[in-house]
């Protein structure tokens, strides 16, 4: 997986290319969670996401609990329909802001 992140100082953007599952989740945490206690917008763009584990699922559900606990919030953007059918079906559709 390749992870491409800027940003200012209220938000960051991750833009991810690839697999997201058990040997790349830790890197994306290591990523992500820092951005999430410090940063207010988070932004991850799924557009070239090929598939999401559960491995991934949790780095994202932890990002997302990171951020809310410090008064941010975490949105993906560009979800293919078929990882969007993940997410249904695991009610991340229902916890996560979608664009």
């Amino acid at each position: 997986m390749k992870i491409t992140k800027t940003g200012s100082k209220d938000s960051t953007t991750f833009v991810l290319t690839g697999r997201l599952d058990a040997g790349t989740s830790p890197k994306f945490e290591s990523e992500l969670i820092p951005e999430c206690e410090n940063i207010k917008d988070i932004t991850i763009i799924f557009k070239e996401v090929e598939y999401v584990s559960s491995a991934g699922l949790r780095v994202l559900l932890m990002g997302n609990n990171v951020a809310k606990d410090h008064g941010g919030k975490v949105t993906l953007k560009n979800v293919s329909a078929e990882i969007m059918k993940t997410f249904h079906m695991t009610g991340f559709s229902e916890i996560f802001n979608f664009e």
